[in-house]
């Protein structure tokens, strides 16, 4: 039994090191994010031969975005002569009508518009933006995703960067049109303001891989040719496609101060898809690439280092679970060996990680909506809702990051959009209960028991891991709660 307790130490502290490794990673960004806003930005002149862009828009069923996205990437201010618009249409519905209706209207305004169709999906999004790649005649390739609306100056602000010829990518900073639609919006919206400001821009800043996150970016083509095409092995293809490119000696530019809108997703079911798609091709390019950013002999030691704990993110979700799950019977050990008491000095690792992160998004935070006390005190909410949610989706997302590890494929799942349609009434909307929302609900149990563990079982009340559970215990639970709430609609 004592070896045993050994054994779930071992695991368990290796999680949190490896927690706590992250966490000072992403201290290390938040330096550079602060010497970044000091920093006085000069943007480049607008050249005076505009080069030829090609705009890609990939589509699947998109019924219910296709004709906002279409008004608004015809309405961008750049030379009719000088832009193609490729829409890039996989669909198998009647969003497919609709959108040859709407691309006939806008080639009979003389929009330079073509929709291009395959009879077979393969590669998914991948294989689609390389089929286009076939009659791209621009010089640049911009690329949208159906929920994206840029601003109409959106390509004169970008392009000048590309002045630079060793510049293979320019990548703007998503934001978002529904932000505070639910709960559930206002924690991805927190997440992804904290990778776009934080780690973008701290990434990018010391010159260590940053990704293309697949929308509202421009690649060069010469860029995408010489680091070998999309390919569709992984689910995440735009990071397949980065470090490729990086690989090659291409440099990325983030512009955090060009914002392109976007939607996120507010069904349950949709954002399960998506942080499946995400946190499986994280680890899939892991397997695919991490070997050959080590062997480079192009890169630094610090830069190999910060691209392996880049490409490692998405299982931060399974270290996550297992110092949760194990946190249990430890609670135990604890109070039945008295001896090994001193071991758990070492959890005390992810207070301080977790106190990094705090500070961390902070600042994040702070670049949108300013400091002071009234801030801090939102803030704080923010961060407690956001950190108790992330735990209760590490179940999901370690299920996918076990099956990018293992090599089990799995097809693209499209995140389905709603452009101010109900969950109730959007087709593409599954509502229906996952299984994974029972596992959370055993979960948010298995916690409650430990919280009650904590304060009765014992003959003094442990408080150990007490708010540690009380997090899990509420993130689980909402998770469920969500889940169980939309498979009743229908």
């Amino acid at each position: 039994m004592l070896v045993l307790s050994y054994i779930t130490f071992a695991i368990y502290i290796s999680s949190l090191l490896m927690i706590f490794i992250y966490s000072l990673t992403q201290l290390n960004m938040l330096r550079y994010l602060l010497k970044h806003k000091k920093e006085k930005k000069k943007k480049p002149l607008l050249p005076t031969q505009l080069p030829k862009v090609t705009i890609q828009l990939p589509l699947y069923n998109e019924y219910y975005v296709v004709e906002r996205l279409l008004k608004c990437i015809t309405a961008l201010e750049y030379p009719k002569n000088k832009i193609q618009i490729q829409v890039l249409d996989d669909s198998i519905d009647e969003s497919l009508i609709l959108t040859k209706n709407l691309v006939s209207k806008y080639q009979k305004k003389d929009i330079p518009i073509e929709l291009i169709t395959r009879k077979k999906r393969v590669g998914f999004k991948a294989g689609a933006l390389k089929k286009g790649l076939e009659t791209a005649t621009g010089e640049f390739i911009v690329i949208f995703d159906a929920d994206f609306m840029p601003q109409s100056n959106w390509l004169l602000n970008t392009i000048p960067y590309f002045e630079d010829s060793k510049i293979g990518v320019v990548q703007t900073r998503w934001g978002h049109l529904n932000r505070n639609y639910s709960v559930l919006t206002k924690v991805q919206a927190f997440a992804l303001d904290s990778h776009f400001i934080l780690e973008q821009i701290g990434r990018n800043s010391q010159n260590h891989f940053i990704n293309f996150n697949g929308t509202a970016g421009i690649w060069r083509k010469t860029c995408i040719i010489d680091a070998g095409n999309w390919e569709h092995d992984t689910l995440t293809e735009d990071l397949d496609l980065s470090y490729r490119a990086q690989l090659k000696n291409w440099k990325f530019k983030y512009l955090d101060e060009i914002e392109t809108m976007a939607e996120l997703p507010i069904s349950m079911s949709a954002i399960r898809s998506q942080q499946f798609r995400w946190n499986k091709g994280g680890a899939e390019n892991f397997r695919k690439i991490i070997q050959k950013v080590i062997i480079s002999k192009n890169l630094n030691l610090y830069t190999k280092i910060n691209a392996l704990f880049h490409l490692l993110n998405s299982s931060m979700f399974l270290n996550v679970l297992i110092i949760s799950v194990l946190s249990v019977p430890l609670l135990f050990i604890k109070n039945v060996y008295p001896e090994l008491s001193f071991l758990f000095n070492i959890s005390g690792l992810f207070i301080i990680s977790t106190l990094i992160f705090f500070c961390c998004y902070w600042h994040v935070h702070k670049y949108f909506y300013g400091g002071g006390a009234f801030s801090f005190l939102f803030y704080f909410k923010r961060f407690i809702t956001f950190y108790s949610l992330v735990m209760g989706f590490s179940i999901h997302n370690s299920i996918a990051v076990l099956e990018g590890y293992f090599g089990k494929k799995s097809p693209f799942i499209r995140t389905p959009k709603f452009n101010n349609t109900s969950i109730r009434k959007n087709k593409y909307a599954k509502n229906k209960i996952s299984i994974y929302s029972i596992i959370e609900l055993v979960t948010a149990i298995y916690f409650l028991f430990a919280i009650i563990a904590s304060l009765l079982i014992f003959p003094k009340a442990d408080f150990s891991f007490l708010f540690f559970y009380i997090f899990l215990f509420i993130g689980f639970s909402t998770i469920s709660y969500f889940d169980f709430k939309e498979g009743k609609l229908k």
